[in-house]
């Protein structure tokens, strides 16, 4: 016997107002990680190759006795523009925790996504810092090769000085290039920043050597058991990072461009759901 027409579409109506299945928390995961395991893999490979290459470069050189005074600042400002033109479109290649952090206020990646980028810039820290050690003839750890410490002459507060405008230079110029009205002029980006890179490190890297970056200061400390000022490689880029980024979003934008960057916001936190 055939339902008419009428029955039909209530027996309908009933199904389709059947509650959905809520996820399982597991589902949830996996579903979030397939949509993001490429940018998490991409940053943790991008931190490897700056802690690798950016230390390789401060090797000294067989017949110098010091090392040239460019050389190192030279080595992780190129390869952090190798890096974004290599990682940028795939993760953003931040490649430091107050870039994730700043990144997150700007409206780039969630908050969820921002604590994974720094436990991974943190591990890719320590994995390069231990490829280095592991491929160079000459002894990193006795010649304390790629630590950041304060110079004998200053102290741990006139370090954290350093480290607080190198790195408002460093979120300042994350922020310009975020601005949506320099969306338009982006092709450059990668020479911009290393270049930025190499004369920040320049200006610093006598007197702290110019970490600017909590993750890149982790792994030589970790493998060398040198946590002299530690605590300033880590206030200090923090500080001096998410500060003038905040100030960038609420003063320097226009209103429209803040509704922008909150929408972008919105819409990254609705995809870790």
């Amino acid at each position: 016997m055939t339902l008419p027409p009428n029955t039909r579409s209530i027996v309908v109506c009933v199904s389709d107002s059947k509650p959905a299945k809520p996820q399982s928390l597991f589902k949830t995961i996996a579903t979030w990680y397939c949509s993001q395991w490429k940018a998490i893999v991409a940053e943790f490979v991008a931190m490897v190759f700056l802690m690798s290459f950016g230390c390789m470069s401060g090797i000294p050189l067989e017949g110098f006795d010091v090392l040239p005074p460019l050389q190192g600042p030279l080595g992780f400002g190129l390869t952090v523009m190798m890096n974004i033109q290599i990682f940028g479109h795939l993760s953003g290649a931040y490649m430091n925790p107050f870039v994730a952090i700043i990144a997150c206020i700007f409206g780039k990646i969630s908050i969820v996504l921002t604590i994974i980028y720094i436990i991974i810039e943190c591990l890719g820290s320590i994995v390069g810092y231990a490829i280095v050690m592991s491929v160079s003839s000459y002894d990193m750890v006795e010649n304390e090769v790629c630590l950041t410490l304060p110079h004998a002459r200053i102290n741990e507060y006139q370090t954290l000085g350093v480290e607080i405008i190198l790195s408002a230079a460093l979120s300042l110029l994350n922020c310009a290039l975020w601005d949506p009205q320099y969306a338009a002029r982006q092709d450059s980006a990668a020479i911009k920043f290393g270049l930025s890179i190499i004369v920040l490190s320049i200006a610093g890297g006598h007197l702290t050597g110019a970490s600017m970056n909590p993750a890149r200061t982790l792994g030589p400390a970790f493998w060398n058991g040198r946590w002299d000022a530690h605590w300033v490689y880590w206030v200090g880029p923090m500080v001096g990072g998410i500060l003038p980024a905040i100030f960038y979003k609420y003063v320097w934008l226009k209103i429209s461009e803040i509704e922008t960057v909150e929408n972008e916001q919105s819409a990254n936190e609705v995809k870790d759901k």
